[in-house]
């Protein structure tokens, strides 16, 4: 292992579909290691096919936390994260193993490598109530809109259905005159605790990417995506969770509002946009060594490349 005092690290980022569960797999299996999810909804228990979490078999016998750590109707912020999975890299550090990140929720990545304070200072409880009472009045798009109008590089990067995101953005803004984006750089920690390595997958084909969406949609939802869908849309209590791509789309076939085929289309085409954000978010981090994967046929290859990016950045 590398002499140096910080503790290495690895992450595999980049879009939904990529293939970052089985890289992220193999290099916890390659390097010793074990594998911290940095996904914003896998952390929800009781919604495993609808965020593709991983099965058993993906896991390959190899460790992974941070997944369904947390009840569906509880609350779970960018700093809870960021604590719990500090604790597991410690823990994985102390038995002389690897912590490997795996994940696209950008915002959880960074907040968790680069030491991000969101602090009580970024805080104020009566704005966030008026927020919330402004949002239910005039409904998500209104706040994405006015979103938009202060911090457009933030809003690019959040869906409008996540209203939790969008209402905290504003309110960051409102409380310190600083947008949302400028925040988290101004409040980066002035150190790392890791020594990292980050790789990126993606497609220089945008369709290549496109494909492999469509066919996980179909997949996850001939594995019973709509019936646990249809689950908590029959529990009031677990809806306060459920920001995820692929629930809120099939509402309103559950109210029979919509044919199933025309809300499948509807969860493909937001998962595609969703793939977008999450590459603009990781397109402004230059320690990414990107591997496009359009013509990489064999796994082992793709394996290959991470082993010689991960032997230059000297970590291990």
């Amino acid at each position: 292992m590398n002499n140096s005092k910080k503790q290495p690290l690895i992450a595999v980022v980049g879009p939904t579909a990529s293939g970052k569960t089985a890289v992220g797999a193999a290099l916890a299996k390659l390097y010793g290691g074990e594998v911290i999810s940095a996904d914003s909804m896998q952390i929800y228990s009781g919604f495993d096919i609808t965020s593709a979490k991983p099965t058993a078999e993906e896991m390959g016998g190899i460790p992974h936390h941070m997944l369904s750590i947390v009840p569906m109707n509880t609350d779970f912020s960018v700093a809870d994260y960021c604590r719990l999975a500090r604790e597991k890299i410690n823990r994985i550090a102390e038995h002389n193993r690897i912590p490997v990140i795996v994940g696209g929720t950008g915002l959880y990545i960074n907040s968790l490598i680069d030491n991000i304070n969101f602090d009580s200072t970024s805080s104020d409880s009566a704005i966030r109530e008026r927020l919330i009472t402004e949002l239910n009045a005039y409904g998500k798009e209104a706040m994405h809109k006015r979103l938009m109008e202060t911090d457009p590089e933030t809003a690019v990067m959040v869906s409008p259905n996540n209203t939790v995101r969008v209402i905290r953005a504003i309110e960051v803004f409102e409380v310190t005159g600083i947008k949302f984006s400028d925040y988290r750089v101004l409040n980066k920690g002035t150190h790392t605790d890791y020594s990292l390595c980050m790789i990126g997958l993606d497609y220089k084909d945008r369709q290549d990417l496109y494909d492999r969406i469509n066919r996980r949609v179909d997949i996850m939802s001939e594995n019973g995506m709509v019936d646990e869908c249809r689950l908590i849309f029959e529990n009031e209590q677990l809806k306060t969770a459920c920001q995820a791509i692929g629930y809120k789309e099939l509402l309103p076939y559950f109210r029979n509002e919509a044919e199933l085929s025309v809300c499948i289309d509807r969860i493909k085409q937001n998962t595609r946009r969703y793939a977008k954000r999450q590459l603009t978010w990781f397109r402004r981090d230059d320690r990414i060594n990107w591997i496009y994967l359009d013509n990489v046929i064999i796994f082992n290859k793709i394996i290959d490349y991470c082993e010689k990016i991960v032997a230059k950045s000297k970590i291990i």
